[in-house]
């Protein structure tokens, strides 16, 4: 599905069902160097059982136009607006966001609380600090930069195999998915990711109800983080998967599903 925002052409999947923004809506949106590919499992079983799905591909991702959007809070601004654009009514909107995408969710819902019925926050952490390793690495050594990223996104397991789908290899596939995307992105939304502050005050602010589904192996986003988020939502319920990592929808997608039906459906 392709939408205008702000001039440019965003993209959408909508789980292979046509979209109707009569239906409750579920918004999927992705971490950082990625798309909407990362929803297959969980956006195509929300299409499928009587809601309207929106997995993102976000500014300068994927099948998306124009420049990735530099801060946490303008890719907030930018979910507001694609709920504007696609016709999706107030109170409306679920939000499911992973790393840069559960910040984007969390920033979203405390400065459009009007537009949001609930957020799930998967691989979270409030800070995400990003190591000047990491970032100088996406800006300058991109490829070294994934490679980084996949060896503390995924737990020991989903390092040597562990794919749900046999033959498939859980590594490579987020390898090629990450080099796929435009230079520069990956540094940017790892600023991005860096740069926001504002996390725990949009936590206290929040309204709706909240999801945290951590990874107990997780080293980019460390379980201990998305307590401490937890501590401040007034109305929160917490997961963790036992042994997983970063990685969550790929390394133990019915989990992940299991986890959303609940809270969502």
């Amino acid at each position: 599905m392709q939408i205008e925002i702000n001039g440019q052409t965003a993209y959408a999947y909508t789980g292979g069902k046509p979209f109707d923004p009569g239906l409750p809506c579920v918004v999927f949106i992705h971490g950082a160097q990625n798309d909407h590919s990362v929803w297959g499992l969980q956006s195509r079983w929300f299409a499928h059982h009587g809601f309207a799905v929106l997995a993102v591909d976000l500014p300068g991702h994927g099948r998306s136009g124009g420049s990735p959007l530099p801060s946490v809070e303008d890719l907030a601004d930018w979910i507001e607006l694609l709920l504007e654009n696609t016709g999706v009514g107030v109170s409306g909107a679920s939000l499911v966001g992973h790393s840069m995408g559960s910040l984007t969710a969390l920033e979203c819902a405390a400065r459009h609380p009007a537009r949001i019925a609930r957020i799930a926050l998967i691989g979270t952490a409030v800070p995400m600090p990003v190591s000047d390793a990491l970032l100088g690495a996406a800006r300058d050594k991109e490829a070294r930069a994934i490679a980084m990223i996949n060896t503390w996104s995924h737990s020991p397991r989903g390092m040597i195999g562990g794919n749900t789908v046999p033959g498939m290899w859980l590594l490579g596939a987020s390898q090629r998915l990450m080099e796929r995307q435009k230079p520069g992105v990956l540094h940017n939304d790892l600023a991005a990711c860096n740069a926001y502050t504002h996390g725990m005050e949009a936590a206290a602010a929040l309204t709706c109800p909240a999801l945290i589904v951590s990874g107990s192996r997780d080293q980019m986003t460390h379980p201990k983080a998305a307590g401490k988020l937890a501590a401040v939502i007034g109305k929160v319920s917490s997961l963790s998967l036992e042994g997983a990592g970063h990685a969550l929808m790929a390394e133990q997608p019915d989990a992940v599903l299991d986890a959303l039906r609940g809270f969502i459906a």
